[in-house]
């Protein structure tokens, strides 16, 4: 038996055929919902972002924090054992100033965007969530820089990172 196939049944629409609506066609604009769960770790994580604080997950065996959390530590192949709350502050493992924007426009004439790698004090070294950095001069940022939180306001809260508008360099707040 062979999968080769030698005529097709029908005859072939052409474009001008199709332009002038010959053949009936049908149009149908698909109004798709999609939900997901992000799991109890994230999840918990989120909730803790609306609440104005960061959790971080433990691992005992290895000694670990991670943050974002994980219910299963990658390094010891075993569940996490406890929730950790951490602080609101770091310090910039990496960083990048941008002149692009999202849709690779040219942010002509306009501030450039700073992301960084933050490590979160509490977490274990080298873990961290990459965020945005603000009131900060681009030419002033550095590796090791301390940085602090910046929280919308609660009432404005989503339960998102981006409830953290983004991270400053440290003013030395109470318990630094």
């Amino acid at each position: 038996m062979s999968s080769k196939v030698d005529a097709y049944l029908g005859t072939e629409i052409s474009a001008q055929e199709a332009r002038a609506s010959t053949y009936l066609t049908t149009k149908h604009k698909a109004d798709l919902k999609y939900a997901w769960s992000t799991g109890q770790a994230i999840s918990r994580f989120l909730r803790g972002l609306r609440d104005g604080e960061l959790w971080g997950k433990r691992c005992e065996r290895c000694g670990r924090t991670m943050v974002p959390p994980r219910m299963y530590c990658e390094d010891c192949f075993r569940p996490t054992d406890e929730w950790v709350k951490l602080r609101d502050t770091g310090r910039v493992m990496t960083y990048s100033v941008s002149y692009v924007n999202a849709d690779a426009s040219r942010r002509e004439g306009e501030e450039p965007i700073l992301v960084a790698v933050i490590e979160i004090d509490g977490a274990t070294p080298m873990m961290g969530v990459l965020h945005l950095l603000g009131e900060v001069d681009p030419h002033e940022v550095g590796v090791g820089m301390k940085v602090e939180a910046v929280w919308r306001p609660k009432g404005e809260r989503q339960g998102a990172i981006t409830d953290i508008r983004y991270f400053r360099p440290s003013r030395g707040r109470p318990g630094q």
